[in-house]
């Protein structure tokens, strides 16, 4: 099977960034790398790992009840006092629009039981997630006493992740928050400037500390490309990420290159149809999209029955495989007799 699909012209791209990645979200393709497996400090992009756990607690409307965690924080903070009570929620939002580092210190106590143990639970995830350069030491990124470091790449993986959850999208995508406490109210606008400067733009989190640098994840989306960006030790970050996703968007158009609705072959060892479970899209260049090939590949089994596995079908970018998925087979109706069909109906079988 070849997928015939028509070049363009794809533009060189520089970074100022000391590690840069530019990811699809939906497929994990890499559409831009510079550095991006070198582990770095990371300072409050941390908070997305802490969002994402505290999300997936399913406590979020529990409330909260500050405690001395709180006191040793500083830097950026979203200012809870000791007592005060708060939704889970309403943290979440005060740790990713703000930067809250004492949001992140008590989110890890109530939803870890201990910040040990959240930490614990961050690296769990990681590795779950694939991050393979990654190590986190404490839930909101300072770097004076204990250090997180992770890659460009680790941290488009947890991005990616993170926005295929719809409460994380929508947290992310706030421009501005209220919240009232039993103590007191709070405005809080969304750090995140790319969010008004750029209409593409869906979320993020910003980062910074002295030894860290500038540091920010995003994403955005335009024409059904999902992507996320990621730059470490950026004076320039927001030109960045806006360079990034104009050169992906101008360069790549998301394809669908496998569709289950209408995969068919014609093989005269299967008469009956063989079938694939899932669509599949990919990001490619006008020009690399003559390079699609789809392969299909059966194994003859003696006896078969009815969503039996029979083969796999490749989709190869040049000679690189980029995707592999099973192929299954959808055993017809057996044809019987007319004898054979007397017999079913009076023995009711």
């Amino acid at each position: 099977m070849i997928l015939c699909l028509l070049p363009s012209q794809v533009f060189a791209l520089t970074v100022s960034s000391q590690s840069a990645c530019l990811m699809d979200m939906d497929s994990g393709r890499v559409l831009f790398a510079k550095a991006k497996d070198q582990p770095r400090l990371i300072a409050s992009i941390t908070k997305i790992m802490t969002a994402v756990l505290a999300i997936e607690s399913g406590r979020l409307e529990e409330e909260v009840t500050v405690g001395e965690e709180v006191l040793k924080m500083y830097g950026s903070n979203i200012y809870i006092e000791l007592g005060e009570k708060m939704k889970l929620k309403d943290l979440v939002y005060g740790l990713m629009l703000r930067s809250g580092n004492d949001a992140a210190i008590v989110i890890s106590v109530f939803v870890g039981g201990t910040e040990e143990r959240f930490v614990q639970m961050m690296n769990e995830k990681a590795k779950l997630l694939g991050m393979k350069n990654t190590i986190f030491c404490n839930p909101h990124g300072l770097d004076e006493e204990t250090e997180n470091k992770s890659s460009a790449y680790d941290m488009a993986l947890l991005s990616s992740y993170a926005f295929k959850n719809p409460i994380y999208q929508e947290i992310v995508g706030t421009k501005k928050y209220q919240v009232q406490s039993d103590k007191k109210s709070y405005l809080w606008q969304n750090r995140n400037k790319l969010l008004t400067s750029y209409d593409k733009t869906t979320g993020g989190k910003t980062g910074y500390t002295p030894r860290a640098g500038r540091t920010l994840v995003t994403n955005a989306s335009n024409q059904k490309l999902n992507l996320t960006a990621v730059t470490l030790n950026d004076g320039n970050e927001y030109e960045t990420h806006e360079n990034l996703y104009e050169y992906a968007f101008s360069n790549y158009q998301n394809y669908k290159v496998l569709n289950k609705k209408k995969f068919k072959i014609d093989d005269a060892y299967y008469p009956d149809q063989v079938y694939i479970e899932d669509d599949f899209t990919y990001p490619l260049t006008t020009e690399e999209k003559e390079q699609i090939r789809v392969e299909v590949k059966l194994t003859k089994l003696n006896q078969y029955k009815d969503k039996d596995e029979v083969g796999v079908v490749l989709v190869k970018l040049g000679d690189q495989t980029i995707h592999e998925q099973k192929v299954y087979v959808r055993k017809g109706k057996v044809k019987l007799s007319w004898w054979q069909k007397i017999w079913s109906f009076f023995s009711g079988k």
